[in-house]
């Protein structure tokens, strides 16, 4: 028998963990899921901070810029614009080793 015809069948495990996403891509794509539900907590969590609750002469700035609704607007943008290009880099330097 030719050894150039007859390989080796791939092991069942082996085909699992090319598919499974390494911890690390997965703990950066929840860093932005993460910092939402920390502003939407604060939120819950001290209600007096939303200005929009409660209208007592407050000006646009303060409309605009509350602590919660940032921390909600940074998640966001750091879930749709950020994340996915750091993932990106993260997953080719895995797959090609590390640049030199």
């Amino acid at each position: 028998m030719n050894s150039d015809v007859a390989t080796g069948i791939p092991r069942e495990d082996a085909r699992h963990r090319s598919a499974r996403r390494p911890w690390r891509a997965l703990a950066l794509q929840l860093l932005g899921p993460l910092t939402i539900v920390g502003g939407l907590v604060w939120a819950v969590a001290q209600p007096y901070r939303i200005v929009l609750l409660a209208r007592d002469g407050s000006g646009f700035y303060d409309y605009l810029f509350q602590g919660p609704l940032l921390a909600m607007a940074v998640g966001l943008v750091f879930t749709f614009a950020i994340a996915p290009g750091l993932v990106e880099d993260l997953e080719e330097t895995e797959r090609h080793g590390s640049p030199s």
